[in-house]
This record gives C-alpha cells, sequence and structure tokens, in this order.
C-alpha cells in the first residue's frame, strides 16, 4: 500500500515530486475549473496545485508515464494523490485496476 507520507510538498520554482496512489474517473460533470469534464482529455485532479499546472505523471508498476493538465480538485479518498481521466490512466495503463502508485512532478 502506498502510504500517504511519501508525499513531498510541490514547492514553486524547484523540481519537487509526490509519490503516492492516483485512481481515474469518467464524469461529465462540470470541474472545479469550471470547464466540462472530459474522459478523453489528458487531465486530471488535485487537491492544492493550481489550475492549468502541467506534470509529469509515472507509474511506478510499470514506467509509463503521461503529461496531463490540472484542471480540477480532489482526489477525495484517502491515501490518494491524483485523480486521473480515463485516457490518463488508460495510457499509464491501470484502467482494470482502477489504481496504481504513481510519483508526479511539474513540467516546467
Amino acid at each position: 500500500m502506498i502510504a500517504a507520507s511519501l508525499a513531498l510538498s510541490f514547492s514553486t520554482g524547484t523540481a519537487s515530486a509526490q509519490c503516492g496512489a492516483a485512481s481515474w474517473y469518467a464524469l461529465t460533470s462540470k470541474t472545479a475549473s469550471g470547464e466540462r469534464m472530459n474522459p478523453a482529455a489528458m487531465t486530471a485532479a488535485h487537491r492544492s496545485l493550481p489550475f492549468g499546472t502541467k506534470i509529469k505523471v509515472v507509474n511506478k508498476a510499470n514506467g509509463k508515464s503521461v503529461v496531463v493538465r490540472i484542471n480540477d480538485r480532489g482526489p477525495f479518498a484517502r491515501g490518494r494523490v491524483l485523480d486521473l481521466s480515463k485516457a490518463a490512466a488508460q495510457k499509464l495503463g491501470f484502467i482494470r485496476a482502477g489504481h496504481t502508485p504513481v510519483c508526479i512532478a511539474k513540467v516546467s
């Protein structure tokens, strides 16, 4: 199990990383940023990163990676650091599992 204590804080202007569990969702409701959730887009929900921030997500289980844009708030499940769109989860290879260990870092 991925412990929430693995998380490192993001800090402005530095190459910080955060690790933990990620899940995916495919709703079509409005996101916290005001845009409609698009399951086919490369987007994600994070608790505190500013909307529009681009991050690289690496699936620790298989090494696959993807760049996504933060457009929503969450995840609200304990121990998770990121909720990804269905398309991003598909590229990372964890649709069937529903969640996976990841590390994320800001893209400059």
